[in-house]
Formats: structure tokens, C-alpha cells, sequence
């Protein structure tokens, strides 16, 4: 009796999933949408997002117009800098900042050569636009330290100290960086990764709470509430159809964009990475249905996905590092599943970490799914039951 009773809770739970699956199918709008995501949208955030600084346009102000000051200029070089040309006055300068058309202006002041020559301490001002904070900052930085090593190198020379063609002749620590799972430093490999997982993280809600929705809208949530099916039969095959679909899409997304196009190493085990997932995409599609329970359209469910996705986002720490937040927010983080999906994603991904490292990564998910699937059910039974 049991083997028919559990033959037959399969069997509808089999048939509800491909029902599922064939509604989204049938939904052109929302399947392209998925398509896009995982494709175009990952390419642009890899190929188009950059943290470096590149080609920031300079102007220089040289009213000293020696020897020295040209050699100063002359360091502030591609790829960092791009040289627009030189200005005749400070005005001119302050135009082309405001206006947008160069990013930084170099004032070199006069007799800048001269005291240098004689052992003076000598300034020079450095203009920057920092509307765009992060270029700003990684502007001043190199500029600090192309400016520093010239005063450096001409105290040196005033000190008796012989330069050679690989630097300075003396006595100085050897400075040997090693940069561990992204050693080119490449934007693409983290860009194109955060963005799969932002993608993996909108859908997951998006999904389940939109064939949710799509069902109260249709009415037919009745048709299937007077039906043999319990709501846990109503609720499950949404969960794993969107899972399915969005295992699809991280697939896609890896292997059809990530992987061959911006060469990122996969060095991981992909069996844990897909697990990963999978309890992940699960704990969110709780959160997705507990939505539908709480909305009576898609506009309403699309709202409450962008209001609970902004915050996961900001809370993950992919875009600031727990150590600068708030202590509140730095609290409010472990919240969030997105921060435990993307620490275990890089791990896995690109550091090779295993399971035994990444316990607490799956531990917090779990935590949080084991809680967003009791409210789910208890607001669905109440709802619907």
C-alpha cells in the first residue's frame, strides 16, 4: 500500500513538473528574458565592467617648460594615462574637467627644474575629476606613486647615488608580489562570475514566484486546490522545474560564455559547485513562492523580488568588502544567502576549495532554507490549504 501511495505521489509530482517546465516554454517573453540574461548580459559584465584604470585623459600645464618637468610628464604613460596635449592656461584646464574631455590636469609651476636642481622641496598640483569615484582614486594612486619615485630617484642623485638602467643603485628591499587565483588580476574573471551569480540569484526568486503568480492570476490555483494534489504537490514542482531551468542557465552561462570566451578556470570540482546551486536556487525559490503568496500580480511580484534583491546584493559583500561596512550592516550580511553562495562560488571556482573548507558556506544556506521553507509552508497552507 505504501509502494502505490508513494508510485502515485511520484507519478503526480512528475506530472505537475513537466506542466511547469511546458509554461514556461509557452511563455516566449520570459524564456528569451532567461536566454539573455545568461548569455549577453554575463558577456557585458565581463568585457564591459573594469576596475582598472585605463586610458584616463590628461592635460598638461607646464609653465616651467625644463628638462625636469618634461621628464615628469613623460612618466605618465599608457596604458594608465592618455595624453591630450597641453594647455596655455589654468582656465583652460578647469574647462576641460568640467566639461568632461579630460579627467586629470597636471600643473607643473615655474622654476620647478631650477629648485630641484638646488635641492629644493618642490610641488606640482594634480587636478582630478572624481565624479567617478573608483577612477579617481586609482588615478591619484598611481599618480602618487609615479610622482613619488622622481622625488625619490632626484634626492638620490643629489645624495651621490648612481641610477643604473634597472633603477636605483643602492641598498633597498626586494618587494616579490604574488597574486594567488587571479595572478593577471583580470576584471573579466570576477566581473563575469558575480554577474552569473546576480543572475542566478534574481532568477531563482523571479521564477517560481512569477508561475505562482501566473496561476492566481489564470485562476486556475483553484482548479488545482480542489484536484487530488496537496499544496506540497502544488508547491514542490515549481521548485524543481526552476531549478532545472536555472542549473540550464548556469551552464549555459559557464560554458557557453565565461569558460571559452574569458579563459576563467574552472579548478574546482563542478559536482560540489552544481550542489551548491542547487541548495541555493532551492532556498530562493522558497523566498520566490512565499512572495506569490503575498502578491496578486506579476508587477506586484516583480517589486517584491527587486525590493529583497537590492539589499541581498548590497549585503553580499561583492561590491564592498564586509571589512568597510558598518558593524549593523556587517551583522546584517550573514542575513544574506547571496554572501554565503558567492564565497563558496569563488572558492570552488577559482580556488579549488572543497567541501571540508566550505562547510559553513552550505551550513548558512541550509540554515536559511531550512527557515524560508517553514514560513513558505505555513503561509501557503494558510493561503491555500
Amino acid at each position: 500500500m505504501i509502494f502505490i501511495f508513494n508510485r502515485v505521489w511520484w507519478s503526480r509530482l512528475q506530472a505537475m513538473t513537466w506542466k511547469e517546465l511546458l509554461q514556461l516554454l509557452r511563455d516566449p517573453i520570459l524564456l528569451v528574458f532567461v536566454i539573455y540574461a545568461f548569455t549577453a548580459d554575463i558577456y557585458n559584465a565581463a568585457s564591459g565592467v573594469s576596475f582598472q584604470l585605463n586610458n584616463a585623459a590628461l592635460v598638461l600645464f607646464d609653465i616651467d617648460r625644463s628638462v625636469a618637468s618634461r621628464e615628469l610628464a613623460g612618466r605618465f604613460m599608457p596604458p594608465e594615462f592618455r595624453w591630450l596635449g597641453s594647455i596655455s592656461n589654468a582656465a583652460q584646464g578647469q574647462r576641460l574637467l568640467d566639461d568632461g574631455k579630460a579627467m586629470a590636469v597636471l600643473d607643473i609651476p615655474p622654476r620647478f627644474g631650477a629648485g630641484l636642481s638646488r635641492g629644493e622641496q618642490k610641488s606640482v598640483q594634480l587636478q582630478i575629476d572624481a565624479s567617478n569615484s573608483v577612477q579617481g582614486f586609482l588615478a591619484s594612486v598611481d599618480a602618487t606613486q609615479i610622482i613619488a619615485r622622481y622625488g625619490l630617484e632626484q634626492a638620490l642623485v643629489r645624495a651621490g647615488v648612481e641610477l643604473n638602467t634597472s633603477g636605483i643603485d643602492a641598498p633597498a628591499i626586494n618587494n616579490a608580489t604574488r597574486v594567488w587565483f587571479n595572478p593577471n588580476q583580470n576584471d573579466a574573471w570576477f566581473m563575469g562570475i558575480s554577474e552569473l551569480l546576480n543572475v542566478v540569484t534574481l532568477f531563482s526568486m523571479l521564477l517560481p514566484a512569477a508561475a505562482m503568480v501566473r496561476e492566481k492570476e489564470r485562476g486556475t490555483i483553484e482548479q488545482l486546490l480542489v484536484s487530488p494534489l496537496s499544496p506540497l504537490q502544488i508547491m514542490i514542482p515549481k521548485v524543481i522545474a526552476m531549478v532545472a531551468v536555472i542549473l540550464g542557465g548556469i551552464a549555459l552561462g559557464l560554458f557557453g560564455i565565461l569558460v571559452p570566451v574569458f579563459s576563467i578556470p574552472v579548478v574546482g570540482s563542478l559536482v560540489l559547485f552544481f550542489v551548491l546551486s542547487i541548495l541555493y536556487v532551492s532556498t530562493l525559490a522558497g523566498i520566490g513562492i512565499l512572495i506569490a503568496t503575498v502578491t496578486n500580480n506579476m508587477a506586484q511580484a516583480g517589486m517584491m523580488v527587486i525590493l529583497i534583491l537590492a539589499p541581498m546584493m548590497f549585503l553580499s559583500g561583492a561590491w564592498t568588502p564586509p571589512e568597510a561596512m558598518p558593524t549593523i550592516m556587517r551583522l546584517g550580511m550573514y542575513a544574506s544567502p547571496l554572501y554565503y553562495y558567492i564565497n563558496a562560488s569563488y572558492g570552488i571556482l577559482m580556488k579549488g576549495a572543497g567541501a571540508m573548507v566550505l562547510w559553513p558556506m552550505f551550513f548558512g544556506i541550509l540554515l536559511i532554507g531550512v527557515l524560508v521553507s517553514t514560513a513558505t509552508i505555513l503561509k501557503f497552507k494558510k493561503q491555500f490549504g
